[in-house]
C-alpha cells in the first residue's frame, strides 16, 4: 500500500498555502492604507453608486447583514463613509462616501495593481493563459461540487 501523499493532496496543500499567503499579503497592503480586508469591496460598491442602503450593500457584497453593519461601522469610525437616514423614509439608512472615501480610490487601485503584478511575476503570456484556464476549472469543479451537494 502506498502511503505517499498523492498529487491531489499536494495541489490542495499548495492552494491552501497560496490562499494563506494571499490573505497575509493583502492584509499588509490594506493596512498601509488604513483599511481592513473586505472594506475595499464596500468602497467599490459606493464608488459605483454612492448612497446605497445597507441592505443593498449586503446584497452586493454577498455577506450577512451583521457583517456589512460591522464593516460600515468600522469604516465610518475611520472616516471613509458616513451613514445617514434616507430623505423620504427615516427607517432606511444609506451609506455615503466621505471625501476620504473618494480620495483613497487611486491608492486602492494602485495597491491592487501592485498585488496583481506580484502574483504573476515571472510568468510569460502563455503560462498566464494556462494558469487562468486551470484556475477557472478549479473554480468550476468546486462550484459544480457545491451544487451537486445541494441536490
Amino acid at each position: 500500500m502506498n502511503t505517499e501523499p498523492g498529487l491531489e493532496y499536494t495541489i490542495r496543500r499548495l492552494i491552501s498555502r497560496a490562499c494563506d499567503l494571499k490573505h497575509k499579503r493583502v492584509h499588509a497592503l490594506l493596512d498601509e492604507l488604513g483599511l481592513y480586508p473586505g472594506q475595499p469591496f464596500v468602497l467599490y460598491a459606493l464608488w459605483d453608486q454612492d448612497g446605497l442602503t445597507q441592505s443593498e450593500l449586503t446584497k452586493r457584497l454577498n455577506r450577512s447583514p451583521s457583517t456589512t453593519t460591522k464593516k460600515v461601522q468600522r469604516m465610518e469610525k475611520a472616516g471613509f463613509v458616513q451613514r445617514r437616514s434616507d430623505d423620504s423614509d427615516e427607517r432606511i439608512t444609506r451609506v455615503f462616501l466621505t471625501d476620504a472615501g473618494r480620495e483613497i480610490r487611486s491608492a486602492v487601485e494602485k495597491m491592487w495593481h501592485r498585488f496583481d503584478r506580484q502574483i504573476v511575476a515571472g510568468f510569460d503570456a502563455q503560462e498566464l493563459a494556462l494558469f487562468h484556464e486551470f484556475l477557472l476549472r478549479v473554480c468550476q469543479n468546486l462550484e459544480n461540487k457545491a451544487q451537486s451537494d445541494k441536490e
